[in-house]
């Protein structure tokens, strides 16, 4: 079944957000973000509080060891690398080899005005890598200031 190319006849010059969304215009995952495998990137959730950014990558079956991640001048790249060789022999012979490689790199800006680069901290559990990048404390929110009236 084809779906049909909606337009907007009013405006034939300028493409709808839909189209652009599935051209790849909005974002573009290959100036920053590969596979070196063509496999899945793990996704990733970003969240944020008052006081730090919080991303979480999905990467099960993955240790902690495999991981790198870097913060270079208002970059943060995460990337892992997972090498695997199954060897079964029989008369000392090989009757069967396989061999998987997982690499991802994910990379992304970050201000340094907002971002303090020294505390930035990651830890793996549970399948998921947690990377907390906390927030310099001139640029946290404050608390109302009760003026005193004299």
């Amino acid at each position: 079944m084809t779906l049909p190319r909606l337009t907007n006849s009013n405006f034939p010059s300028f493409p709808s957000l839909f189209d652009r969304f599935f051209d790849g215009e909005i974002m573009d995952w290959n100036r920053s973000n590969y596979s070196s495998t063509d496999t899945t990137l793990p996704a990733i959730n970003v969240r944020e509080n008052d006081n730090e950014f919080l991303i979480d990558v999905a990467a099960p079956g993955l240790c902690k060891d495999d991981f790198k991640v870097n913060y270079d001048n208002g970059n943060l790249t995460i990337s892992s690398e997972k090498k695997n060789e199954v060897e079964e022999k029989k008369d000392e012979r090989i009757t069967r080899r396989e061999f998987s490689y997982q690499s991802f790199q994910r990379s992304f800006t970050v201000s340094e005005n907002v971002v303090d680069g020294e505390k930035i901290t990651a830890n793996y559990d549970n399948g998921i890598l947690h990377i907390m990048l906390p927030k310099r404390e001139e640029v946290k929110p404050k608390p109302a200031k009760q003026i005193e009236i004299k």
